[in-house]
């Protein structure tokens, strides 16, 4: 998928608005939500209502890559989610709490 000037591809592969932080999907998934053009400036103030606009007719033009591409995104995040849970269970953090309240006495 071409990308128009007003969006680019960050460091990391993500779709952003140019000039902005603010990912494509942020904007498709809002709208989707059932955010107007309107909602979406009060929800994003940065923006341009003209750049929304723009953002939204690029999305109805590419609608199946677009998803395909948020879909992707969100099974990412869900991976990295789930990667993330091999923290120390809140039993083990009572244990290793234990033992420096008894090592700080000895």
């Amino acid at each position: 998928m071409e990308l128009p000037n007003f969006l680019c591809l960050d460091e990391k592969g993500a779709i952003r608005l140019s000039g902005h932080r603010i990912s494509l999907e942020h904007l498709v998934h809002f709208y989707n939500e059932g955010y107007s053009p309107e909602m979406l400036l009060g929800q994003f103030p940065s923006l341009s209502l003209s750049l929304i606009y723009k953002v939204l007719a690029f999305y109805l033009e590419h609608m199946q890559e677009v998803d395909a591409y948020s879909e992707l995104c969100r099974n990412t995040i869900e991976e990295q989610r789930l990667a993330g849970r091999c923290e120390p269970s809140l039993a083990e953090l009572r244990r290793r709490a234990a033992i420096a309240v008894v090592s700080d006495k000895g």
